[in-house]
Protein backbone atom coordinates (compact mmCIF):
# COMPACT_ATOMS: atom_id res chain seq x y z
CA UNK A 1 0.00 0.00 0.00
CA UNK A 2 0.94 3.22 -0.82
CA UNK A 3 2.47 5.33 2.57
CA UNK A 4 0.26 8.08 1.64
CA UNK A 5 -2.61 6.05 1.49
CA UNK A 6 -1.53 4.67 4.89
CA UNK A 7 -1.79 8.30 6.68
CA UNK A 8 -5.19 8.57 4.90
CA UNK A 9 -6.37 5.63 6.31
CA UNK A 10 -5.25 5.77 10.24
CA UNK A 11 -8.06 7.00 12.09
CA UNK A 12 -7.30 9.09 15.19
CA UNK A 13 -10.52 7.75 17.90
CA UNK A 14 -11.41 11.28 19.04
CA UNK A 15 -12.42 12.84 15.57
CA UNK A 16 -14.60 9.60 14.07
CA UNK A 17 -18.02 11.10 12.81
CA UNK A 18 -20.59 9.28 10.97
CA UNK A 19 -19.81 12.18 8.23
CA UNK A 20 -22.14 12.67 5.39
CA UNK A 21 -23.02 9.00 4.39
CA UNK A 22 -24.52 8.84 8.14
CA UNK A 23 -26.56 11.72 7.39
CA UNK A 24 -27.84 10.73 4.34
CA UNK A 25 -28.93 6.87 5.68
CA UNK A 26 -30.82 9.00 8.74
CA UNK A 27 -32.27 11.55 6.72
CA UNK A 28 -33.35 8.94 4.02
CA UNK A 29 -34.80 6.59 6.97
CA UNK A 30 -36.85 9.51 8.55
CA UNK A 31 -38.11 10.47 4.88
CA UNK A 32 -39.29 6.88 4.58
CA UNK A 33 -40.83 6.47 7.87
CA UNK A 34 -42.75 9.93 7.05
CA UNK A 35 -43.86 8.62 3.59
CA UNK A 36 -45.22 5.19 5.11
CA UNK A 37 -46.93 6.77 7.93
CA UNK A 38 -48.31 9.20 5.42
CA UNK A 39 -49.58 6.29 2.91
CA UNK A 40 -50.79 4.08 5.96
CA UNK A 41 -53.26 7.34 7.59
CA UNK A 42 -54.16 7.50 4.12
CA UNK A 43 -55.10 4.10 3.43
CA UNK A 44 -57.01 3.65 6.64
CA UNK A 45 -58.55 6.83 5.96
CA UNK A 46 -60.45 4.96 3.21
CA UNK A 47 -61.70 2.34 5.40
CA UNK A 48 -65.36 2.04 6.77
CA UNK A 49 -65.55 1.09 9.91
CA UNK A 50 -68.99 1.13 10.61
CA UNK A 51 -69.84 -2.44 11.33
CA UNK A 52 -72.79 -4.21 11.00
CA UNK A 53 -74.11 -7.16 13.22
CA UNK A 54 -73.69 -10.39 12.79
CA UNK A 55 -76.48 -12.44 11.53
CA UNK A 56 -76.93 -14.46 14.99
CA UNK A 57 -76.74 -11.38 16.76
CA UNK A 58 -79.11 -9.53 15.52
CA UNK A 59 -81.74 -12.42 15.37
CA UNK A 60 -81.11 -12.81 18.99
CA UNK A 61 -81.87 -8.83 19.18
CA UNK A 62 -85.19 -9.38 16.88
CA UNK A 63 -86.23 -12.21 19.23
CA UNK A 64 -85.91 -9.83 22.65
CA UNK A 65 -87.32 -7.22 20.96
CA UNK A 66 -90.66 -8.58 19.58
CA UNK A 67 -90.98 -10.82 23.15
CA UNK A 68 -91.57 -7.26 25.46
Amino acid sequence: MHPAATVLLALDENKVTPGILGFLIFAALGAGTWWILKAMNRSLGKVDFVEEPEPAEAAAAASVSTEK
